[in-house]
């Protein structure tokens, strides 16, 4: 508790008028002479009181610093062994291995029920069956380009003679 202009009042609350009652009472009951030795041996005893606080204080406040300490010392080893254990973890077998006993266990998705149209296999066109290219984007006979220019929105037509293959274009390979 603190008053006014930094004065500190005591533990008991006393005010200017006991102070002043009791100074009173002190220089009435061990005279003048003697009150100034009093007064410097009560100032000396408030002292190592005091000092003996702060020791007490700084002591126990130590104490709850090294429980503190042991107890983040304890937490810290805890996550660091539970650290340990994850890097022994495999995130890619640990989620493989459900996902591989599934499939196992389940038929393909593509694959169709016995007996069904889905499993007949397609025949293959044969050359005979392809179809013949329209007329109009045929070569005209004797191997010569047209050199007509060409109405817009019709086919160009096509040069006969070895070229490049072009890729994905019924080429093998």
């Amino acid at each position: 508790m603190t008053a006014s202009l930094g004065v500190q009042a005591f533990i008991f609350d006393v005010g200017w008028g006991e102070l002043v009652l009791i100074g009173v009472v002190a220089l009435i009951v061990f005279g003048p002479k003697e009150l100034p030795v009093v007064l410097r041996t009560f100032g000396q005893y408030m002292t190592k009181i005091r000092r003996m606080a702060a020791e007490f204080q700084s002591q126990f406040q130590e104490a709850m610093r090294e429980a503190e300490m042991a107890e983040l010392k304890q937490h810290f080893d805890t996550i660091q062994d539970a650290a340990k254990g994850i890097g022994s973890l495999d995130p890619a077998s640990s989620i493989g291995n459900p996902i591989e006993s599934a499939a196992a266990e389940k038929p393909p998705a593509d694959a169709a029920p016995p007996g069904s149209a889905a499993n007949a296999p397609v025949p293959e066109p044969t050359p005979a069956e392809t179809p013949a290219a329209p007329a109009a984007l045929q070569s005209p006979p004797g191997g010569a380009e047209s050199l007509s220019p060409t109405p817009a929105g019709t086919a160009e037509p096509v040069a006969p003679g070895p070229g490049p293959p072009e890729a994905g274009k019924g080429q093998p390979g």
